[in-house]
């Protein structure tokens, strides 16, 4: 869903997934401004949220690359 602001993007998991796939979800997911896992009877999805700024603006945000 694009809105004015963010993007937002969720998925659905299956029920078993390899550990290659999860290095790749978490991959994907490391580059979101923010994210999450929901878990209910209804299974596992994943979401993100990438912020619509223009990149340096964002990196520079998030202290991107730069511990605590």
């Amino acid at each position: 869903m694009d809105h004015a602001d963010l993007t937002y993007i969720e998925a659905e998991l299956p029920g078993l997934v390899d550990v290659e796939t999860w290095r790749e979800v978490l991959a994907a997911l490391e580059e979101a401004d923010c994210f999450g896992l929901v878990t209910s009877a209804n299974g596992r999805r994943v979401w993100a949220a990438f912020g619509n700024e223009a990149p340096a603006t964002v990196d520079a945000v998030r202290r991107h690359g730069l511990q605590p």
